[in-house]
């Protein structure tokens, strides 16, 4: 891992967007005297910018997950990763903008004494849950990576640590962290952004065991016995509707818009289109959320009245016209438009795997499949009569729909996961979902390459790390892929 440089300083541009915080009494001017609130909070920024963004060289995932393609720089729908050295900026955004801060955040709340034993309790919860979001999210997209010895920024040559190990601590971690949760005392408080005091405790207890039950989950395939532990204990406590979703709250101005419309809108950029894979899907079920996702276009060179209009997605890895495909939608593009780190849909699709899987979490498979896409709906918009009419289409049905449980669930969980590229990405493989290679590959993109910084200043780790995990190839896969 390459030098990390500090970046704890709050920069000025997050103070409007959390200016009754209780710590702005505190002088955050000088790195030294920052609290840790302000490095708690930039960090929940900060994981949510790489995790919306769709910079070229962070986060290509609404490409991987072929919810969207490019029209004239096509490398990343055709899996070049080295062309921007995107591992470089996505690695460096995790380890130094969030575990960074995360970590210093942490040493500054053990050390304040002004702090009530439960209070604190609270406070290095949310820390650690945050934490071991941040750290899934790397061990899902590389494989192998520091982890006991990244703590240490000073270290330029940590070792990397097996990936299923990680795993094991952060389930470990995470089962530490929700024990400590107390409601009776305050966190962060309005120092929290993605809860802003509002029931706190509560949220972070459900937001703590969503992501018990995603991790869990993630591990059937390779790990039944683990994964059914962690589900079992989780269930009871996830994310119960709608308005509970785990979301970053971004603004109508700027600085604190959401970083997807500074990349497309704010910076005019006519390179990214649907993509046909996701697009196509949606279209053979008549799907109602397409108005949220996509622009509808006319397919006719001259525009007559009565036209009607459709949606169309560019063909995946190959240089598309843009103004002949449908692009993301004005809901997609709000620079409000919140920043999703976990949401009820994608929980109840998680259960109707469980039920398939035969862990006893309560009702049918069918019932928690039911109710993964009426959230998914209602959440973009659609009424009643939408689900309704969607629910009976027998391409939908849960009876009748293609496909093993896998494969039904599956398709359901990755229309609901739109503009979640990094999550639809990690549920195409570990689910098995067939997507369309493009023109030049051979392989689906199952792991990030190692950053080339990686190579030139930890190379004797590096070279470990890629000959533990099978070579540093885009065609290995993470332990828990068995598909």
């Amino acid at each position: 891992m390459k030098k990390i440089i500090t970046t704890l300083l709050l920069t000025l541009t997050l103070v409007s967007c959390i200016k009754k915080n209780e710590y702005l009494n505190n002088d955050t001017k000088s790195a030294t005297a920052v609290p840790a609130s302000a490095l708690f909070s930039y960090a929940e920024k900060k994981l949510s910018d790489v995790l919306a963004t769709s910079a070229y060289n962070t986060n290509i995932f609404r490409l991987t997950a072929q919810q969207w393609t490019q029209t004239t720089a096509i490398a990343e729908s055709d899996y070049d990763l080295k062309l921007r050295n995107v591992p470089d900026g996505f690695w460096s955004a995790i380890y130094r903008d969030v575990l960074r801060n995360l970590y210093e955040a942490n040493k500054l709340t053990l050390a304040d004494a002004s702090l009530s034993a439960a209070q604190k309790n609270n406070q290095l919860a949310q820390i650690n849950i945050l934490e071991i979001y941040a750290y899934s999210v790397l061990v899902n997209t590389f494989g192998n990576i520091p982890y006991t010895q990244a703590e240490d920024y000073t270290n330029t040559t940590p070792k990397y640590d097996d990936a299923s190990q990680i795993y094991d601590s952060l389930l470990s971690r995470l089962d530490d962290a929700l024990a400590k949760l107390n409601t009776s005392a305050k966190g962060f408080n309005t120092a929290d952004l993605l809860f802003n005091g509002v029931n706190e405790i509560s949220a972070w207890t459900k937001f703590g065991n969503t992501l018990k039950l995603k991790l869990g989950i993630t591990l059937a395939d390779a790990e039944p016995a683990k994964a059914k532990t962690a589900v079992l204990a989780a269930a009871p406590h996830v994310l119960q509707s709608n308005a509970d979703n785990v979301s970053f709250k971004y603004l109508t101005t700027t600085p604190n818009t959401n970083p997807l419309w500074v990349d497309q809108v704010q910076g005019h950029l006519i390179d990214y289109i649907a993509g046909s894979t996701l697009v196509n899907l949606m279209n053979s079920l008549n799907d109602p959320r397409r108005a949220a996702y996509y622009t509808a276009i006319d397919t006719n060179s001259v525009v007559k009245p009565g036209d009607v209009l459709v949606y169309k997605g560019g063909v995946i890895g190959k240089v598309n016209t843009y103004n002949k495909y449908s692009t993301f939608s004005s809901t997609i593009g709000a620079p409000d438009l919140p920043g999703l780190l976990a949401d009820y849909a994608e929980v109840e699709f998680d259960l109707a795997e469980a039920v398939e899987r035969g862990y006893n979490v309560g009702g049918t498979a069918q019932q928690h499949y039911i109710n993964g896409i009426t959230a998914s709906i209602n959440y973009w918009g659609g009424s009643t009569g939408d689900v309704n009419t969607y629910l009976a289409n027998p391409k939908v049905a849960y009876a009748t729909a293609g496909g093993g449980y896998k494969i039904k669930i599956g398709n359901q969980k990755y229309i609901a996961l739109y503009n979640r590229g990094y999550e639809a990405w990690t549920e195409v493989r570990r689910l098995g979902i067939t997507l369309p290679l493009p023109p030049n590959q051979t392989s689906y993109l199952n792991r990030f390459t190692y950053p080339i910084t990686e190579q030139n200043v930890n190379q004797v780790n590096y070279d470990q790390a890629a000959a533990a995990i099978g070579g540093d190839n885009i065609a290995t896969k993470i332990f828990w892929n068995r598909n």
